[in-house]
Order: C-alpha cells, then sequence, then structure tokens
C-alpha cells in the first residue's frame, strides 16, 4: 500500500488558502480526525460534533506524531506546528478528499440506496478484487465524515475505489457525490427509509437520485429495477443508465437466468456464460449480486473472474449473518431496518425450509416520522400473512398490534425485547430458525447472549441426554 503524501501547497490549495505561504519541504504522510490514532507526520482536522470538540485534543493529536491541524478556532499547539484556519472543519475535510479524488487515477465506485448498499458494497469490491486492488469503505462509514475519510485513505496503487454514501436528511447524498464524483454511480433501491427527515417516498427517491447528478464525466449509472419509477428517472438524470433486477424492467443481460433456490434459501443463477452462487441468502442478495456484477463489467473485470470473487463476499456483522446457538440457526439482521429490508428479511425466513419452526423477533423500524405508525402495522400484518411459527413484536410493533387489537396466538407482543424475551424462551423448543429484525437503535443483538446461555452447545447437548432417557424410560 503506498500512501499518498501531501504536502503543505497540496493542503493549502485543497483548502483555498494562501499557496504563496507554502513551504516547499513540508509534507504529510494522510489525514486524520482522530487524536488518540493520529501517526507520525499526519494532518489532523479538528472536527466538532454534538458531544465532542476535537479542538480540545489539537494538543493530544500534535503529541501523538500529528504536524499540522485544520481548525476552526484558535488551539494550542508549538512554533513547529502548521495551522490552516477554516470557517468550518466538517466542509475542510471534504475538500481534502476532494482534492484527493482529483489526483486519483483509479475509477470511481460510489453506491447508495435505501437497502442492500453495504451488501452490495461488499460483494462489488469482492468481484473487483479478483483482478483489480481494490479500495472501499470499511464497514459502513458512508457519512459526511466517513466517506471522505475512505478517500483520503485511499492508496496511490489502487486500481478501483468503491465507495458508500448514506443519508438520514436533505442534501447529505448530493454533498458526498459531488466530492466522490463517481465514475460509476449506483442506487441499489429506494424505499420508504429516514421519512424523519426525509418526509416521503419522493423525497427519499430525490435524495438517492442526487447522486446520478454528479457522475463524472463519460460516467455510469447502475440502478435496481425497484420501484419502477427509479429506472424511469434515472434515465432522465444520466445518459447511460443501467438496471439490474428481477423484473422486465432490468435490462436483458442483467437479469438472473435459470435462477435456483435451495432449502435454505440461497440462489444460484446464470450470468454472461457463468453460473452465479450468491454468498448470501435470500431473493433481495440475488438483486444485490448482479448490481456488483454490473459494477465489475462496467470497470472491465471479465464475467468469469468477477463471479469467482463475489463468492467469497461475507455478510456484514448484524447483516444478515447466519449463527448457530446450539440447535438453534439465528439469522442476526440488526443494523438496519425499513419496511422494505424488513420485508426481504421476512422473505429469507420464509425460505428456511418447510419442515423448520420459524420465529420472527421485530423490533422498531426508527427514523420514519409520522409514517412509523401506518407502517408498523402494514409490515406486522405482512408478518403474520406468512407461515411463521412465532411472531415477537416489541416497540412500534407492540404499539401496532395494540393499536389493531391482534389477538392471533403466533404473537407475543412486548414494550421491548428484554420484557418478552422470558416468554419467547418459554415457546422455543430449541430447533428453531429465529430472525431478529429492528433498527440499529434497538440493539436487539442483546438477545444473543440471552440464547446463548439457554441454548447454546453445552444446554444442547444436556437436552439431548434427557431426551436419550427419557424415551430409555418410556421404551
Amino acid at each position: 500500500m503506498n500512501p499518498f503524501l501531501w504536502t503543505d501547497l497540496d493542503v493549502r490549495r485543497a483548502l483555498g488558502l494562501r499557496t504563496a505561504l507554502a513551504e516547499p519541504d513540508v509534507e504529510y504522510t494522510g489525514v486524520s480526525t482522530d487524536s488518540r490514532a493520529v501517526t507520525e507526520g499526519q494532518l489532523y482536522v479538528a472536527l466538532v460534533g454534538d458531544r465532542f470538540d476535537g479542538h480540545d485534543f489539537v494538543a493530544h493529536a500534535l503529541s501523538n506524531g500529528a504536524t499540522g491541524a485544520v481548525v476552526s478556532r484558535p488551539s494550542p499547539g508549538d512554533s513547529d506546528t502548521r495551522i490552516y484556519p477554516v470557517d468550518d472543519t466538517l466542509v475542510a475535510l471534504g475538500r481534502l478528499a476532494s482534492y484527493r479524488r482529483s489526483a486519483l487515477e483509479a475509477p470511481v465506485v460510489a453506491i447508495t440506496g435505501s437497502s442492500g448498499k453495504t451488501t452490495t458494497k461488499e460483494m462489488a469490491a469482492a468481484a473487483l478484487s479478483a483482478t483489480l486492488r481494490v479500495h472501499a469503505t470499511r464497514g459502513n462509514l458512508n457519512n459526511r465524515i466517513g466517506m471522505p475519510l475512505t478517500l483520503l485513505a485511499a492508496p496511490t496503487d489502487a486500481e478501483a475505489v468503491v465507495l458508500e454514501l448514506g443519508t438520514n436528511e436533505p442534501g447529505e447524498i448530493s454533498a458526498l457525490a459531488q466530492i466522490a464524483r463517481p465514475d460509476v454511480a449506483v442506487i441499489t433501491t429506494v424505499g420508504e427509509s429516514h421519512l424523519e427527515k426525509l418526509g416521503s417516498l419522493e423525497g427519499v427517491l430525490a435524495e438517492k437520485l442526487d447522486i446520478l447528478r454528479h457522475v463524472a464525466t463519460g460516467g455510469r449509472c447502475i440502478v435496481g429495477d425497484d420501484p419502477p419509477v427509479l429506472a424511469e428517472r434515472a434515465r432522465t438524470l444520466c445518459p447511460r443508465v443501467r438496471v439490474v433486477g428481477w423484473s422486465e424492467r432490468s435490462d436483458r443481460g442483467d437479469r438472473p437466468a435459470r435462477a435456483e433456490v435451495d432449502v435454505f434459501g440461497r440462489y444460484t443463477f446464470d450470468w454472461k456464460g457463468q453460473r452465479v452462487a450468491v454468498p448470501m441468502v435470500g431473493r433481495h442478495a440475488v438483486s444485490n449480486a448482479l448490481v456488483a456484477l454490473a459494477i465489475a463489467d462496467q470497470l472491465g473485470v471479465p464475467a468469469r473472474d468477477a463471479v469467482r470473487g463475489l463468492a467469497s463476499a461475507e455478510p456484514g456483522a448484524m447483516r444478515g449473518e447466519f449463527r448457530r446457538i446450539g440447535d438453534l440457526t439465528v439469522v442476526v439482521d440488526c443494523y438496519n431496518a425499513n419496511p422494505q429490508s424488513v420485508r426481504a428479511a421476512l422473505d429469507v425466513l420464509d425460505g428456511q425450509g418447510a419442515s423448520a419452526r420459524k420465529v420472527a423477533v421485530l423490533g422498531s423500524m426508527l427514523e420514519l416520522g409520522q409514517r412509523s405508525a401506518v407502517l408498523h402495522d402494514e409490515v406486522l400484518r405482512d408478518a403474520l400473512s406468512r407461515k411463521i411459527d412465532l411472531i415477537v413484536a416489541t416497540g412500534a410493533f407492540a404499539e401496532a398490534a395494540r393499536a389493531a387489537h391482534q389477538t392471533d396466538a403466533r404473537l407475543i407482543v412486548a414494550d421491548d425485547w428484554q420484557s418478552a424475551y422470558p416468554r419467547v424462551r418459554a415457546r422455543l423448543h430449541g430447533n428453531e430458525v429465529v430472525l431478529l429484525k429492528a433498527s440499529r437503535g434497538i440493539r436487539l443483538e442483546g438477545v444473543l447472549p440471552l440464547l446463548a446461555e439457554d441454548f447454546g452447545a453445552r444446554d444442547a447437548a444436556a437436552r439431548l441426554e434427557a431426551e436419550r432417557v427419557r424415551r430409555a424410560v418410556e421404551a
């Protein structure tokens, strides 16, 4: 990995400061916003957040090796410290990232969407990595801090850069896309998410479409085929749009051919003469895989190599992870939740074999604004319409169940997962498939240690032994 070396002149040009004052022999080995993680020779940017002010840690950053700092108010330093004064350090971070983007020789892929963007990013990075050196967003560092830092960390020998762009308020995608200026701009799908600030599905659509308005000259756009309006609107903004998905709205070469699914919900399909084994479960994972393969195809990766690379992708933590706890299979999908992603998770649960006993533990979908009650009611009714053996409605789902006077015997209603768990425990046999689905703020993964304590391997062995003894006695 070859880091990009910043000169004093580079920094001043990026920030719009006087270049006549630049010192020709001054270089920085990188950019950091964390005073604890600064390494020798880096430039420190003092960000200001709701619960912290990076200016309070300038001295700490310098003691850790930083040799320059970007600040918006006076901060302690010494005579050897180069201070770059700006009006807003968050904007300055974006300007530094934009400057780095201009120096990149590698094509940039930027991915957004209401659901599946992190999974698609991981799949795309895996598919591209079969033949290219790829630098990609780690985890979900997709906001106005994380995405610029990803760009700033791009090594000079990268052959492809894959960025994830997230939003929860109007204008955020536009701000990020202006920095990224993607050669390939991607929207996985659009659904009712972050309605608290984006207002409506139309507001979400308008926000996501902003990524297409900032495609680099000669760039391409790739969008999913759901909802139908996404492709229609994309074509008005981008002259070269590739539509990917299951339906006839998608381009003929970007649909899954001869798709087959096994009893666990894992799909295989044909694409460009290759048999694709999707590394994650569910029908929606096929759509994500198709987007990732289209990205690889766009950057010139041969189909055979892209398919091989895709197979190595793994789900991110708590993003549709499958875990074994004793004889339980637990689908941990607790990182994000909106109506679209909850329905996709329920599809995954549906696909776990006809003989499996199925349990859905549902926690609130956050940031849905005035539509929250209606959407929780609709999704709960969807869950109840399926062949799921036990449905646990907590938080806003519990409110929806009470408001609708739901009395289904399969339903457990509780204010939160903590109070629900004893009742859930009493109704589990120990061999179910259990889905955990909620927004990140609910911390639904807290159920996992409880399940491990009650149904872990040691307990599973004990139960098997007890069952063997019981049968022997009855015989």
